[in-house]
């Protein structure tokens, strides 16, 4: 934890608190073995634990893709990046261990625990941290929430946009017993739950990025068009 010293001009707002590299490793490393704890200490792996999007590795990497996603729009968009990133690095937290519904909140309460046991954050920081943890599970307009939070949520839904969606959908795939031929089907489900999470982002980086990630999807699904023989098409291809 350090603060600045420097002295700045009157009407000049101050930062109150900055996160370190340190300080900001040490919170990854502790939400990884809390995750990986939350899975260890149930007795049969809990709900759908062999699906890999519900594993502790798989819900730490979409933390992290989150905390980047999180950290761009952030910077781009004049948001408190402190904030925004440690609220990203905690949004998931308890993902494991608490139900959907009520999985944010539980991220806040933990959130608050290790902040106020950790250094020396302003309880304003760590109010604004919480109120971002609890408010990405918000469904509503994002105008109606906090910069901070919205930066949160753009990133949260944008890790399902694109080229990583595509994947997690294709290997979804697999556990369900469905060949290749299906993929085209299976690719059009990440281009409409796609475009149903861009219609809500309203920063302009996140719209950029949804854009691109959008455009990858659809090269991928013209190209199993092309290369796969009797490919399963559906009402998109039926359409056209």
């Amino acid at each position: 934890m350090s603060f600045s010293p420097e002295v700045v001009p009157v009407g000049v707002e101050i930062k109150e608190t900055e996160v370190s590299d340190e300080d900001f490793e040490e919170m990854k490393g502790f939400v990884r073995d809390y995750l990986a704890a939350s899975v260890e200490s149930e007795e049969d792996g809990g709900r759908m634990r062999w699906y890999p999007w519900h594993s502790s590795t798989y819900r730490f990497n979409h933390i992290l893709n989150v905390v980047d996603l999180a950290t761009e729009i952030a910077e781009a968009e004049g948001a408190d990046v402190d904030v925004v990133r440690v609220a990203a690095v905690f949004h998931d937290v308890a993902k494991l261990e608490a139900e959907q519904d009520v999985h944010a909140e539980a991220g806040a309460r933990v959130a608050r625990e290790y902040l106020q046991s950790r250094g020396t954050y302003p309880d304003s920081f760590i109010e604004e941290v919480c109120g971002a943890v609890v408010d990405h599970s918000y469904t509503g307009d994002l105008d109606d929430v906090p910069l901070e939070s919205r930066c949160l949520i753009e990133a949260d839904v944008l890790d399902k946009v694109g080229a990583n969606g595509a994947v997690l959908m294709l290997l979804r795939m697999g556990y369900e017993s469905r060949t290749h031929m299906d993929a085209a089907k299976m690719v059009d489900r990440v281009l409409q739950r796609a475009q149903d999470h861009t219609d809500r982002v309203v920063s302009d980086r996140a719209q950029s990025i949804a854009y691109q990630r959008i455009k990858r999807v659809r090269w991928l699904r013209e190209w199993l068009e092309e290369e796969v023989t009797r490919m399963e098409v559906g009402e998109r291809d039926a359409d056209r």
